[in-house]
């Protein structure tokens, strides 16, 4: 459930008519709704209930401040990539103490960091981030809490590019080397092993996999505390899928109820990374056609041009994304009726939102694409000199621009000439 829907033709977002926000901030801009965040929030953590456990957003989906913001007054954690995210959350009002860090080439300037500001826990990537967390720890005087992540070499069924499980995958650390390291890092003065981190790849759509990896983990458990090694904590990932188009991935309850049946009654704290579950349909991404390009009566191919391009929803042309296009005003024109490949102006073949789509449009019509609030803004680029959008927020009846749209003047911040020429 969203609450993005229709009133007498047009589509609204919360209470705010969408075209208003169109009329005030332009296109393409980025809508957020307030209230599906947190719907889908509560959602997730209610069907916890009765798990012990931290729902630590994962950052990459979606880092504007305004949607951290959102998440962290409603109780969230974050799950972090790099020091910059680290300190979107921290300026959203987030607690690092309910930061997770994971990536596989944390520097030793975002390592400093999170140690200085004391985040909950490193999921560690690797015996050399291992040594390094430990030195760097042992010179700052502190204790680094750590979990390695292990790779359980578990296909997650997903697209390759978002895999993350599999032993060619770059993530984690094998799985039968865990032990060893684990011995290892509970004798370093500098490390404290609090638990171990999983994560097989985004967009599941099925628990099987998941089931497969967690059971793996927890054997591991099992096996390090027979040494002695107790851990407080298993971190599952994220991943949970969405709907872009006819997939049915499990509910909240569905996956909470699969997590409670596999930890029985070992007493472990659950971590869990959600993204897109979270915020992908608490989002859209509204765009302006500038033209139609029709094809001939020989060709089939036909062309609505739009004002929004890859470098402001990369999904499509990067991982063959699937995203409904819908008409921000219900037809009330008399537009062409085609099969429309919605595209951007940028210089790439593969510059499109979304392919052969059923509708009747006209020059200077708004659409709207769906399900655009996780890896959307959040992978934008400048590509052909273009200012990134808008993003705004809208909570009831109010809009709120939480991100202003790039200028001319942003592109070119911090280039200059050479001094000689």
């Amino acid at each position: 459930m969203d609450h993005f829907e229709y009133r007498d033709g047009a589509l609204y977002a919360e209470n705010v008519p969408v075209a208003d926000i169109v009329q005030r901030f332009g296109t393409p801009t980025y809508v957020y709704s307030a209230a599906t965040l947190s719907r889908h929030y509560r959602v997730f953590d209610d069907a916890l209930a009765g798990i012990d456990h931290d729902i630590c957003f994962a950052v990459k989906a979606n880092g504007n401040i305004g949607v951290l913001g959102v998440l962290a007054d409603l109780g969230s954690g974050f799950d972090i990539v790099s020091v910059g995210e680290l300190e979107r959350v921290i300026t959203a009002g987030g607690d690092p103490a309910r930061v997770v860090f994971s990536g596989v080439g944390k520097r030793v300037d975002e390592i400093e960091r999170a140690l200085e500001v004391g985040i909950a826990c490193f999921n560690v990537e690797s015996e050399a981030e291992l040594a390094c967390i430990d030195a760097l720890a042992q010179r700052m005087g502190v204790v680094a809490p750590i979990s390695l992540r292990v790779n359980p070499d578990v296909d997650a069924q997903t697209h390759p590019y978002i895999s993350t499980g599999l032993k060619e995958n770059k993530f984690g650390i094998a799985i039968d080397r865990a032990e060893a390291l684990y011995a290892d890092a509970a004798v370093r003065a500098g490390l404290a092993p609090i638990g171990v981190d999983c994560h097989i790849g985004s967009q599941l759509t099925t628990l099987s996999p998941f089931r497969d990896a967690v059971g793996r983990v927890l054997d591991l458990i099992d096996r390090l505390a027979g040494r002695g090694i107790e851990l407080s904590h298993i971190d599952v990932g994220g991943g949970l899928g969405v709907c872009y188009r006819d997939e049915t991935p499990p509910t909240p309850a569905e996956y909470a109820s699969a997590i409670a049946d596999m930890l029985g009654d070992r007493p472990l704290k659950l971590i869990l990374e959600p993204g897109r579950v979270l915020v992908a349909n608490a989002g859209i991404l509204v765009t302006r056609v500038a033209l139609l390009k029709p094809g001939t009566a020989e060709d089939d191919k036909h062309f609505a041009v739009v004002d929004a391009a890859m470098n402001d929803l990369i999904r499509p042309a990067l991982y063959a994304g699937w995203h409904r296009v819908v008409p921000l005003q219900m037809n009330t024109h008399g537009g062409q009726t085609r099969s429309w490949d919605i595209v951007g102006p940028i210089c790439e073949t593969g510059d499109f939102l979304a392919q052969g789509r059923e509708l009747t449009l006209a020059a200077g019509d708004l659409l709207a694409v769906r399900t655009a609030g996780a890896y959307g803004f959040t992978m934008a680029s400048n590509y052909n000199a273009r200012p990134r959008a808008a993003e705004v927020m809208v909570v009831d009846d109010a809009m709120h621009e939480v991100r202003a749209r790039e200028t001319l003047a942003d592109l070119m911040r911090g280039e200059r000439r050479l001094p000689f020429s």
